[in-house]
C-alpha cells in the first residue's frame, strides 16, 4: 500500500468527504429534504422514488448514500480498493446532480436563459468541480492498489 505524500490530494480527497458527509448528514432534516423535492421530482432518473416513498424517506435514502461515499472515500489510506467505490458512488452521484441543471425548470433567469443561471443553478454548477475531484479521487485510489 503506497501512501498519500502530495498535501494537494490529500486536501482534495478530504474536502470531498467533508462536502459529500456534511450535505448527507443534512439530508436527515426536512428542510433539506423539501429542498431537494423539486430537484428530484423533475429528474426523469429519480422521480420514481416518490412513488414508493415520502419525501424524507427518499431525502434519508440519498443522506445515508452520501454518508457511506464520504467513508468509503475517506478509508482509502487502509483500503484503496474500498474507497475506488466510493469515488465510483461520488462520480455517479455529481453526474446525476448535474443533470438536474437540464431537468429542472427554473434553473435559468427568466427572460435570460443561457447562461443566466439562478442561485441554485449556480449552486449546482458547482458539482463540476466536486465531480472533477471525485475523478481524481479514483485514479488516485486505483494507483494506490
Amino acid at each position: 500500500m503506497k501512501t498519500d505524500t502530495n498535501p494537494a490530494g490529500v486536501l482534495i480527497r478530504y474536502a470531498l468527504v467533508l462536502i459529500i458527509f456534511w450535505i448527507g448528514c443534512l439530508k436527515f432534516y426536512t428542510y433539506e429534504a423539501e429542498g431537494i423535492q423539486r430537484l428530484v421530482g423533475n429528474s426523469p432518473f429519480l422521480s420514481w422514488l416518490y412513488s414508493i416513498a415520502d419525501v424524507k424517506q427518499v431525502s434519508a435514502l440519498f443522506g445515508g448514500t452520501e454518508i457511506l461515499i464520504a467513508l468509503l472515500l475517506a478509508i482509502k489510506p487502509a483500503s484503496p480498493k474500498l474507497s475506488i467505490f466510493g469515488s465510483l458512488g461520488a462520480v455517479l452521484m455529481f453526474l446525476t446532480t448535474l443533470s438536474f441543471l437540464f431537468t429542472t425548470p427554473g434553473i435559468t433567469v427568466s427572460g435570460l436563459g443561457f447562461p443566466a443561471l439562478t442561485g441554485g443553478g449556480q449552486s449546482l454548477l458547482k458539482d463540476t468541480m466536486l465531480l472533477a475531484g471525485a475523478v481524481w479521487t479514483f485514479f488516485d485510489s486505483k494507483n494506490a492498489l
